[in-house]
């Protein structure tokens, strides 16, 4: 008797693949879930009950995102387990500006082949970033698509929902003239510029396995650091309403992120001070031949969230962040000018 052909499976898709992926990532999945998740990955949606959490006035906040091209370098180098993390990472920190608190996530994750071994690395990756962040795994897809993507290419995407009281709601505009700006420290990169940074290896002819310093030791390992989370010292500023306004650094850096919280004609003078580049980042900048003026418009340059608080309140805050051992910068205040980040004196310190 002639053997049946899966003419689905010849033209690049297994099916039972796919299901038996999901049944494998079934317990990493549940390890996530908090308060008000419905345990369930087989139904066509995910569930969540709010009425679990009590809130009198609730609003949802949400976010989408990916990890951009940075894929590329975890190509590259085959290392994938943090990727999933930059995931959740460039979603949550969305919704933690605004004070809300991140309630669940949910991936896609586009194929052209799925890879069991490096999709189960993602997936890792995203289950430590949602327990990082407190919220749950609340579903996802998997797509196998050959002919979209080449051979071993895949792409991710993000989607979070969190969850805040109205009233409670940061915005940015009780921001004043004279507030306090914070920088938090980043932990690298972050999502946001690799592009750049794989045009300029590339041109340049860099290895991944590059000593930069005695502290980056191995240039590839460094550039895949994940995004940092900030989920607990935020969700503790905002419980102790220290916050007025806050803003996550990533495309455009400071110069485009943080007028979107500032009121109009409002902008930030960097006196005073104490934000001093990194040394990778000076490293790229002499590697590229790039200015002060586009690194900061590309990088974070070292800060990945900004807070801005009452002057009243800068000691509680500095307080809060050293008790948390939350590394900061004092950036600057806010001054009614047209709008503008003045980096003149950021660009003086820097070019000594």
């Amino acid at each position: 008797m002639k053997q049946k052909v899966n003419k689905y499976k010849k033209a690049g898709v297994n099916i039972d693949k796919g299901n038996n992926f999901i049944k494998s990532i079934k317990k990493k999945v549940f390890s996530t879930h908090i308060k008000g998740t419905i345990k369930d990955l087989n139904s066509f949606a995910g569930f969540f009950d709010l009425s679990l959490l009590k809130y009198k006035n609730p609003l949802l906040i949400s976010s989408t995102d990916g990890v951009g091209t940075k894929i590329k370098i975890a190509q590259d180098l085959k290392k994938y387990n943090t990727l999933g993390i930059d995931l959740v990472a460039m979603c949550v920190n969305d919704i933690l500006v605004h004070g809300g608190k991140p309630l669940f996530f949910l991936d896609y994750i586009a194929v052209e082949k799925l890879n069991k071994k490096i999709a189960l690395e993602i997936i890792d990756g995203i289950s430590k970033g949602c327990k990082d962040a407190n919220c749950s795994i609340l579903g996802g897809e998997t797509a196998e698509m050959p002919g979209l993507y080449k051979k071993n290419d895949f792409d991710l995407a993000g989607f979070s929902v969190g969850i805040i009281e109205k009233k409670d709601l940061i915005t940015g505009r009780n921001i004043k003239e004279g507030d306090v700006v914070i920088g938090l420290k980043s932990s690298g990169f972050h999502s946001n510029g690799f592009s750049l940074i794989r045009y300029i290896l590339k041109k340049k002819k860099i290895s991944y396995k590059t000593k930069i310093s005695n502290q980056i030791t191995n240039l590839g390992n460094f550039l895949l650091k994940p995004t940092k989370i900030y989920s607990k010292i935020i969700q503790e500023l905002k419980k102790n309403k220290l916050i007025e306004g806050a803003c996550h650094i990533t495309g455009g850096g400071i110069v485009d992120n943080l007028p979107r919280i500032l009121p109009k004609n409002h902008g930030l003078n960097f006196d005073n001070h104490n934000w001093d580049l990194p040394y990778i980042y000076r490293w790229f900048k002499e590697q590229g031949g790039i200015s002060f003026d586009e690194m900061l418009k590309v990088f974070n340059c070292g800060v990945g969230m900004i807070i801005i608080c009452k002057p009243k309140k800068k000691e509680l805050v500095i307080k809060k962040l050293r008790n948390k051992k939350e590394p900061f910068f004092i950036l600057g205040k806010v001054v009614r000018n047209n709008g503008k980040i003045d980096i003149n004196r950021l660009k003086e310190k820097w070019e000594c």
